[in-house]
This record gives C-alpha cells, sequence and structure tokens, in this order.
C-alpha cells in the first residue's frame, strides 16, 4: 500500500424529509447571501426548490436563483453565475440538483474568488480557494456530493475537463432518498453505471497488498449490483434509493482509492464521447468501461480473475485465468445492457469515422493516457475501435 493523505471534511445530512433544514446548515456554516444554482423544471415541478427556498426564509438568508444547467454543464452559465457571485457579493453556493450542478456550482465558487478566466483551473491551475458549496442531491450518480471534483464543457470547442481540490469539496451534503424515487428507469441506470465506473478506476490498479481498498471497492460494486434492478423495477423503494444513494457518496469521495494507484484513462475516453455527442456521463462509461478491459487485460490478468470471481460470482479457471478474465467482463457488460445502457458505438449513434477526432481532441500527442497501462493515441484509437 502507498503512502497517503486523506481529508474528506463534507457535513453528511442523510433521510427523509432533511431538505427542510437547508437554512439551519447554511447558516451553521456561515453563509448569508446564497446563490441557488439548479438545472430544469423537475426541482420546480416536484417542489423541492420551493422547499429549500423557505428553509433559507426562515432563517432569514439573502438568495439568488441561477437555473438552467444541463447534462454535461456548460461553460456558458458558470461564466453568468460567477459574473452574480461577483456582482451580489454572494458567500454561498448551494446545488440543488445531480452531478451536473454540483460541478457547475463547483466550477462558479472557484471563478468567484479569482481574477482570472475560471477555465484556468481545468487546465491544470492549482485550486486553493473557492467558495463554500452545499449540495441537495436529487440522482445517485456522480458522488460530486462528497468529492473534491469538477467537470465541466467549453463550448469553445466542446471540451470537457475535470479539475481538483479540497477547497471544491462541499462543507455540506443533504441527501433524501425519496428525492430520487421519480427518476426516470434511464438516469436511474446511468448513475448506477457511473458509480461501477468510479469504484473500477481504483480497482485496476498497479499497486500491490491493498486488501482492504479491494475489498470495498468489491462491497460497492457488489450493492450497486443487487440494488439497481430493485430500483428500476420499483422505482419507489425507498431502502434501494438509500443504498444507491449512499454507493455514489462512498464510490467517489475516495476512501476507496487511498493507498493505491488509478487509472481514470476509461473517464477521460468517455468525456470525449459525450461532448462530442451530448449522451450521458453513465451511457459513455457503458460503451468505453468493456472496450478498455478487454484492451488492458493481459496487463494484470490474475486481477482480472479476481474481479470476475469476486464481484461476479465466475468460478475460477487456474488453467486458463484469461477465460475467467474474459467471463467477467461478459458479465459485466451483461449487467449493463440489463439496465438498458448501451456497450456499442452504435448502440448510441457514435461513429467510427469520428474516431480521429476524438483522439485529437484529447490532445495527447506525446503524453500518455491512463495508469494501469500507459496508452499512446494509438492504443486510445484502438479502444475506440474496440468500443465501435
Amino acid at each position: 500500500m502507498n503512502n497517503f493523505n486523506f481529508y474528506s471534511p463534507t457535513f453528511f445530512i442523510f433521510g427523509k424529509e432533511r431538505e427542510n433544514e437547508t437554512g439551519k446548515y447554511i447558516k451553521r456554516f456561515g453563509g448569508t447571501n446564497v446563490l441557488i444554482h439548479y438545472g430544469g423544471g423537475s426541482v420546480i415541478k416536484s417542489g423541492l426548490l420551493d422547499r429549500v427556498k423557505a428553509s433559507l426564509a426562515a432563517e432569514d438568508i439573502s438568495f439568488t436563483e441561477l437555473g438552467g444547467v444541463m447534462p454535461n454543464p456548460r461553460s456558458g452559465l458558470v461564466y453568468k453565475g460567477i459574473e452574480i457571485c461577483k456582482n451580489k457579493k454572494i458567500d454561498f453556493v448551494l446545488a440543488v440538483g445531480g452531478g451536473s450542478t454540483i460541478d457547475s456550482s463547483k466550477a462558479i465558487a472557484l471563478g468567484a474568488l479569482y481574477d482570472g478566466d475560471f477555465w484556468d483551473f481545468y487546465e491544470g491551475k492549482q485550486v486553493t480557494s473557492a467558495l463554500p458549496v452545499a449540495t441537495i442531491l436529487t440522482i445517485s450518480a456522480a458522488g460530486s456530493e462528497g468529492s473534491s471534483g469538477s467537470v465541466i464543457t467549453h463550448e469553445n470547442g466542446m471540451l470537457k475537463r475535470a479539475c481538483g481540490g479540497d477547497a471544491m469539496r462541499p462543507v455540506f451534503s443533504i441527501l433524501n432518498p425519496a428525492l430520487t424515487c421519480t427518476l426516470p428507469n434511464y438516469q436511474t441506470a446511468c448513475g448506477a453505471t457511473d458509480m461501477m465506473a468510479h469504484v473500477m478506476e481504483r480497482y485496476f490498479t498497479n499497486t500491490k497488498d491493498v486488501e482492504i481498498t479491494d475489498r470495498l471497492c468489491e462491497g460497492i460494486l457488489l450493492t450497486v449490483i443487487k440494488e439497481a434492478p430493485i430500483a428500476l423495477a420499483n422505482p419507489t423503494d425507498y431502502e434501494s434509493r438509500a443504498n444507491l444513494m449512499w454507493a455514489g457518496m462512498v464510490a467517489h469521495n475516495d476512501i476507496c482509492g487511498v493507498g493505491r494507484e488509478s487509472d481514470w484513462s476509461s473517464h477521460q475516453m468517455e468525456h470525449e464521447l459525450s461532448a462530442f455527442y451530448d449522451v450521458a456521463h453513465g451511457a459513455g462509461l457503458a460503451v468505453m468501461f468493456p472496450a478498455w478491459m478487454k484492451f488492458v487485460m493481459h496487463h494484470d490478468v490474475m486481477r482480472f480473475a479476481q474481479f470476475a470471481v469476486r464481484v461476479w460470482g465466475c468460478e475460477m479457471d487456474f488453467q486458463q485465468p484469461e477465460k475467467t478474465a474474459l467471463e467477467g467482463i461478459d458479465r459485466l457488460e451483461q449487467f449493463l445492457i440489463s439496465l438498458g445502457m448501451p456497450v456499442r458505438f452504435s448502440d448510441m449513434d457514435a461513429k467510427k469515422e469520428d474516431i480521429p477526432t476524438l483522439v485529437k481532441t484529447l490532445g495527447l500527442g506525446s503524453r500518455t493516457l491512463g495508469n494501469f497501462i500507459k496508452l499512446t493515441e494509438k492504443n486510445v484509437a484502438d479502444i475506440y475501435e474496440l468500443a465501435n
């Protein structure tokens, strides 16, 4: 196990109707003038936004609203939010929504305290400060409610990039599983896929002797495999939604990644898919992960065989461990299909002829991608081909 530092200060408020306590917690964490950031009409139609505003008003907390966050959140709305924060002297950003809303809120919080272009942080500038951010989660997926990261798509070139830093971790997050019961099944399935991908990026590692985090990863994957079909069959099953909501957070606050090298190449390759075709992040990951696995499997067949046995219940073939490894990848692929996810380019109207553009947009040049295997531009193209 590698040396590590782990800092995860987010205060979690979990359970039914906890969003009604929002104002109390904003006051507790020093907020007096809040930007409420959200997406489309669902938080309005459900009455969630009104409940949140009433909670703030009860604590005499001023607020300004900014809606309109899209999936694969865009830079244009971030710039607008930054301008509002600076002009109105906002001191706290409240995200009401899913991962896209939270990521957009984090970007606004960064830019509000910065004299330059917030995009500098998404091109490598170190994050040192941001306005405090809090979240009210409405979809179990991205784990941004407990993570230090954010992903934004810049409309100039449709470049999808990530940045991270402890200053971006939410100071508190309200998790009411009941808020996810009205999600369309497709969004629930995309969320489950996203959770699994966050775990698998950490699970496939070159670091030896990481049994504790291996078992944490496997436990989260087994939970998602059990609970996602239940939530799809019975969307109002509170206990299933609760398990998925907590799994999504634990999958990405990095408790599963400490002391071990992670990969993240599948995420970066998917970012180009979702930016180029505007597909859901989870759907793109369902396409990219099996393809990546098939390409890199022989680098450490026994790790993939372990994944097959411990997660998917495959029988170990000690004479031909690659058969076990491939069976595990196939079980993953079949599970994703059972959730209604795409697993090939053709399933989401992506095109083989776009592969050179996707590779070029990654901007690798002579650099490599990922850690499990250092992928060259040619390797990336080959993986896109496998996904075709």
